[in-house]
């Protein structure tokens, strides 16, 4: 799987059914690029389980707003389209598939 671009138009389907892990994060932001690093990472390993998506929260700023992403990185997880938990940024990439497994 890859990581899935997710807009306003797409994001409600998108994480609707079972577990997905969504990074809000903005262009030339260097702690976004180690956490999309990280979320490619589990995507490649746990993409059959999980969805992964991103939002650059400079185009998607209502969808920024609409789950309190005002810093970025920003992760949260998602369990049938509600929010599970808000990890925040700066998680290691074991530590958030821990938290991944928590949902399965």
């Amino acid at each position: 799987m890859s990581l899935v671009e997710l807009t306003n138009d797409n994001f409600d389907e998108t994480i609707a059914e079972g577990v997905a892990l969504v990074l809000f994060l903005a262009p030339e932001c260097v702690p976004c690029e180690e956490q999309l690093t990280i979320a490619e990472e589990l995507d490649t390993e746990m993409g059959d389980d999980v969805v992964f998506g991103t939002v650059d929260v400079e185009v998607e700023e209502d969808l920024a707003a609409r789950f309190n992403a005002s810093y970025v990185p920003n992760v949260i997880i998602f369990k049938d389209g509600q929010v599970a938990e808000h990890l925040g940024s700066g998680r290691s990439k074991a530590a958030t598939k821990g938290k991944l497994m928590m949902y399965l």
